[in-house]
């Protein structure tokens, strides 16, 4: 067996919490569990004792909550932090302390996989790996962490946005105009009113028989682009504005 390259601080003041997270860790020998918390105080000294290099915080603890941890200690100095929570609701203001993923209980065996083929990545370059663009959404188990790169186009859907992504689509509250200054200098174009496209997923433009323009994604949807959207939406795709 491998020695274990990483260590590993669990912070939780539920015993059942903490026993969890061991036994999903039990898989991957790179990472060894160097101490174990109860409260935000416990957190504090510990990093300072243990210097570890990942730590897996709950939000709700006794004296300290996980967010008073970091910003006390600044994310500067905090290992890689993934929160382990009951709660989907921080999941913005987790990202915003520069979190490394943002785990909600109960956490299945392929979801804690993914978190830490991302930590291997991470700790394995010796420095934190630069975060794709990305927005927070609501998912049937928690929040969700999509990639904008991820998104195949956006529509409008009253007061929300449904981004749809490999032919799944997830709810945002949030308008279209906020979006689309949020993704477009990541590859995104309006093909009409009520939807944007990103253009890399764009696999060919076509004119139906009524003289209409069509963007076919390759994910398989087929966008109506407008006439008054459609010199600028051909434009972009061709890469530039002139």
């Amino acid at each position: 067996m491998p020695n274990p390259r990483w260590s590993v601080l669990v912070a939780d003041d539920e015993p059942a919490a903490r026993r969890g997270v061991r036994q999903l860790l039990a898989a991957f020998p790179d990472f060894w569990i160097a101490g174990e918390c109860r409260d935000g105080r416990e957190v504090l000294a510990a990093l300072d004792r243990l210097r570890p290099d990942v730590l897996f915080l709950d939000i709700r603890m006794p004296e300290l909550d996980g967010f008073e941890v970091i910003r006390r200690r600044s994310p500067r100095r905090m290992p890689a932090v993934v929160f382990l929570t009951a709660y989907d609701r921080f999941a913005v203001r987790a990202f915003d302390v520069e979190a490394h993923d943002y785990l909600v209980k109960p956490v299945t065996e392929a979801r804690f996989a993914a978190t830490i083929a991302r930590l291997v990545r991470r700790l394995g370059t010796g420095a934190a790996a630069p975060r794709d663009p990305a927005v927070v959404v609501a998912a049937s188990r928690g929040a969700k962490v999509l990639p904008i790169r991820e998104i195949d186009w956006i529509e409008a859907a009253d007061n929300y946005a449904r981004l749809w992504t490999g032919g799944r689509s997830y709810l945002l509250r949030q308008s279209l105009a906020q979006l689309d200054a949020r993704v477009a200098a990541h590859g995104f174009a309006r093909a009409h009113r009520q939807a944007l496209v990103r253009l890399d997923g764009v696999r060919e433009l076509r004119v139906t028989s009524d003289g209409h323009l069509v963007a076919d994604l390759t994910c398989g949807a087929s966008i109506p682009v407008s006439r008054r959207r459609r010199r600028a939406f051909v434009v972009a795709l061709k890469g530039g504005d002139r």
